[in-house]
């Protein structure tokens, strides 16, 4: 083997970690003015995620909300997940988790609640017991005790982080748009799950019992942000995708575990309890029926 396939072999290994979403890389002179973009591209920028349109009431001739669960142990649903070591990469590549954690912080992401129907509206303050727990030992209540100021290494403070993430529950309506003739879906919300920070590292209480939504997104307040943030492409890092394109193109599998219903949209494991696979199975006929409508729209 000669020196040439040697750098061609090594050039081709370091491409994907080097080139994932950078602007202007074989233009930069030195490192700092990677990511930098020229006057000209800034000025062809029109880099925006894509408008919803109007849709009038009168338009929906059917419509279904439903609930779905994202597991993140699943392999396509990896883009949602990693990274989840951000110690060796660039700023420009972050897990969804750290993304919503982020721009809630920062205020980008203002619509923020508690439950899925968005009525109980919360703050990034508010959300602090959910993400963080601060814990004393034994040793620091005794300097409690005694009168003394607790020292810092006698308190455990353990926040949650991406890599505790499981799943994410999204809410969504399927509706029949009269006007276009086709069946559409709109993502209304989004949620992490995580185990109970109080929990977490508690072995007397299971993964599946401690696991809890620790806030729901109001979807369309957040688009603008997910769009910014890049998901690393496997196909091809010069063409990153962004975390609105993959949750609007549904590029993930997710399992529908709740429907709007009569029942006060009651939940399957609710009506179908310690079943699993008929629990999958509900989840799937719900689905298909879905499916079925739009073809049902155009049967006479």
């Amino acid at each position: 083997m000669n020196w040439k396939k040697v750098l061609l072999i090594g050039g081709v290994t370091l491409l994907p970690v080097s080139m994932m979403a950078q602007a202007n890389i074989l233009n930069a002179k030195k490192p700092e003015d990677i990511g930098k973009k020229t006057e000209a591209q800034i000025a062809m920028d029109d880099d925006a995620p894509l408008p919803y349109g109007y849709v009038d009431d009168r338009d929906i001739m059917w419509s279904k909300t439903v609930w779905e669960l994202i597991d993140l142990d699943e392999r396509i649903n990896f883009p949602l997940y990693y990274p989840v070591d951000t110690v060796g990469i660039g700023s420009d590549r972050r897990s969804l988790y750290d993304v919503l954690i982020k721009n809630i912080k920062n205020g980008k992401i203002k619509d923020v609640y508690a439950d899925s129907y968005f009525t109980d509206k919360r703050k990034f303050s508010d959300l602090q017991a959910t993400l963080q727990k601060t814990d004393t030992t034994d040793r620091g209540y005794e300097q409690l005790n005694a009168g003394e100021q607790i020292s810092p290494e006698y308190i455990n403070k353990r926040s949650l982080t991406a890599a505790d993430l499981k799943e994410y529950l999204i809410k969504g309506m399927w509706y029949f748009d009269k006007r276009q003739g086709e069946l559409k879906y709109r993502l209304l919300g989004i949620a992490p799950v995580a185990p109970d920070v109080n929990f977490i590292d508690d072995d007397s209480m299971s993964a599946e019992d401690a696991k809890v939504p620790l806030f729901w997104v109001w979807y369309p307040d957040a688009r603008q942000v997910l769009h910014d943030a890049k998901v690393f492409n496997q196909r091809n890092t010069a063409q990153p995708l962004s975390y609105d394109m993959i949750l609007n193109a549904r590029r993930f599998n997710a399992t529908i575990y709740k429907e709007d219903n009569v029942q006060g949209d009651r939940k399957i494991e609710d009506y179908i309890a310690d079943n699993a696979l008929f629990q999958l199975l509900e989840s799937q006929r719900i689905k298909e029926a879905i499916r079925d409508r739009e073809q049902d729209m155009w049967s006479y």
